[in-house]
């Protein structure tokens, strides 16, 4: 096993905001290697980012974006659990960034349990007309499938971000949770146009 620096260790918690130890375990699984470290963290952070979730979050900003023709304007508001993580440039990073995915996506809804059952049971109806005479085996499959592509589509927390189609929006919220160490919700947002 390779000895692990302190260095190297700092560096990893620049990177992911992760603690001492953690970041020591991680590099110790990785064999030394940042990228594969942070990897390891990543699939791990999941679980952190859940436990963050129940925290209360009290503070935070709203992030604006601007189009340059002054005809398209988004507003997000994201909220964290501390005025000390609010002011980081991070956290507003963050919710600028988001505020500039809301105006080029134009969700609809903050989450899948926002849409309207009333417009679940139209394009329920929708998905089973285009799946008719499909085997009754796959129907609710095929059904299933196209609801969860709406919510993709109309979803902002669970859009591709648009600077990274790799991620959700959520995804990104989960990383910023776990880099800022703070329980961080978009809780709600406005999209104006002329």
């Amino acid at each position: 096993m390779p000895t692990i620096s302190v260095a190297d260790i700092q560096a990893l918690r620049e990177r992911t905001g992760v603690g001492m130890l953690d970041a020591k375990n991680a590099l110790e699984a990785a064999s030394g290697d940042i990228d594969a470290a942070v990897t390891t963290l990543r699939k791990s952070g999941q679980k952190v980012a859940e436990k963050k979730a129940a925290r209360v979050t009290r503070e935070g900003v709203v992030g604006v974006y601007e189009h340059s023709n002054k005809k398209l304007v988004a507003v997000v508001a994201v909220a964290c659990e501390t005025d000390f993580v609010a002011r980081t440039e991070d956290f507003q990073t963050l919710a600028h960034e988001l505020a500039m995915h809301v105006a080029a996506a134009a969700p609809t809804y903050l989450t899948a349990a926002d849409i309207p059952a009333d417009v679940l049971a139209t394009e329920e109806d929708i998905a089973r007309s285009q799946a008719k005479g499909k085997p009754e085996k796959i129907l609710a499959s095929i059904i299933q499938g196209k609801l969860k592509k709406y919510a993709e589509e109309h979803c902002l927390m669970e859009q591709k971000f648009f600077k990274d189609d790799t991620k959700t929006v959520s995804g990104v919220v989960q990383e910023a949770m776990q880099k800022l160490g703070e329980n961080i919700q978009v809780k709600e947002f406005v999209r104006l146009s002329v």
